[in-house]
């Protein structure tokens, strides 16, 4: 039988998620063997193309352990009769000593599902995100014998324990034979908390610019024109979209702006609400969820792209967020800020704009790109140049499948 690979993964299919998407589909083209196994069922009411391409077969682990006792009964049962099933229990009790949580042992009853049931020609498992489907994955490898690997991004290395990461990145605890994040920033956190920081690896997510059209051709703005501008994010704290909002207010009368949302998030409401308490809801159109054809097509038709990122209270942060390099793709100038991975593809003043996300500075920002649309469109030339000449996912790709087919060989 075929060597194949089990990809752990937090939900399938997800729209926010569209570099998992891009990375899975662009490994089965080249070749790769897997299935997918999502911890939970799909919220999205919407799917990416991307989606569509996909030929791996999807497996749902229960959702909540309650859902299917049945199922968990037996593979739990069927656990402890594995091999690797005592050191399993003992990695399991030892976090738990340390994270007593529902979350908790919800990954090891899905562990259990998944060691029971993963096909004999599974040789190997590979996680995205490096906390709960990168727990699932351990433990269910450590019960079947298995290699098992992980993709990190950013919520996941930021507000992880530091235990927990340590031991994931530790051969005398079972841990990855080898990890992926898609910032520089992140591999060296990473690889300073690992055993040895050759378990780490540096890969971009970098984009597939076969599945995007030819920028525009863009022109100057004309001075008194309309200036339309659009952000892509959920509405959490990290984006940073309070300031935003805030910073809209702050536009002189002068300026003919109109600003579009796309995404949903937790703070869908207390947003809306602060854009209507400031006077700004006939200037924003809150477009909610879209699919990647929806978002080319507003990009295409807008002169500003928006993201003040920013550190949340929790630690929370992005890693290089991937509509940054789609607006690149588009050439649609960019303002972001500095935080986290970001200056890894835009240079302040070069690529973009880097703006502390303090509101006046954000107006301030917005401004300076309104009034001088030349500018702009140089920096959105020199953006594109940059994410063709070292952001295309191909090289990652290549990358990853000779990392993962090397782990699986080893496993024989």
């Amino acid at each position: 039988m075929t060597a194949r690979l089990a990809v752990v993964v937090k939900g399938w299919p997800r729209l926010s998620e569209t570099f998992i998407a891009q990375e899975l589909v662009a490994l089965e083209e080249a070749g790769l063997s897997f299935d997918i196994w999502s911890l939970r069922h799909p919220t999205d009411t919407k799917t990416h193309p991307l989606h569509d391409r996909l030929q791996a077969p999807i497996r749902y682990l229960p959702e909540y352990l309650r859902d299917d006792p049945a199922r968990v009964a037996h593979a739990m049962g069927a656990a402890a009769t594995m091999p690797g099933f005592d050191t399993a229990a003992a990695a399991f009790v030892a976090d738990l000593e340390r994270d007593d949580t529902v979350n908790r042992r919800r990954r090891w009853g899905q562990a259990c599902v998944m060691a029971h049931e993963l096909p004999d020609n599974v040789q190997g498992i590979y996680a995205h995100f490096l906390h709960t489907p990168s727990s699932v994955a351990r433990y269910a490898a450590i019960l079947r014998g298995l290699p098992w690997s992980f993709s990190a991004h950013a919520k996941d290395i930021w507000t992880s324990p530091e235990w927990e990461l340590r031991e994931k990145l530790s051969a005398a605890h079972h841990g990855a034979a080898f990890g992926a994040t898609c910032t520089r920033f992140g591999t060296e956190h990473l690889q300073g908390l690992a055993d040895t920081p050759d378990r780490v690896d540096l890969v971009y997510h970098g984009l597939d610019l076969s599945r995007f059209p030819a920028p525009p051709d863009r022109l100057p703005r004309a001075a008194d024109a309309p200036f339309h501008m659009m952000s892509v994010g959920r509405l959490v704290e990290k984006k940073g979209f309070d300031n935003l909002i805030d910073a809209l207010a702050l536009l002189p009368a002068t300026l003919d702006w109109h600003f579009t949302h796309i995404g949903g998030g937790a703070l869908d409401t207390e947003m809306r609400a602060r854009a209507e308490a400031l006077g700004l809801t006939p200037r924003i159109t809150w477009r909610g969820a879209c699919d990647q054809p929806e978002v080319i097509e507003t990009m295409r038709a807008a002169d500003l792209f928006v993201l003040p990122s920013r550190i949340a209270a929790d630690g929370d942060r992005d890693g290089l967020p991937n509509v940054l390099m789609e607006a690149a793709s588009q050439k649609l100038p960019i303002l972001s800020t500095p935080v986290s991975a970001i200056p890894e593809f835009i240079e302040d003043g070069v690529h973009g704009i880097l703006s502390d996300d303090a509101p006046a500075r954000l107006a301030d920002a917005m401004l300076r790109v309104a009034q001088d649309s030349a500018f702009a469109l140089r920096m959105a030339d020199a953006a594109f140049d940059r994410l063709t000449a070292d952001f295309l996912m191909h090289p990652g790709i290549r990358h990853l499948h000779a990392r993962l087919t090397a782990m699986m060989a080893d496993a024989d």
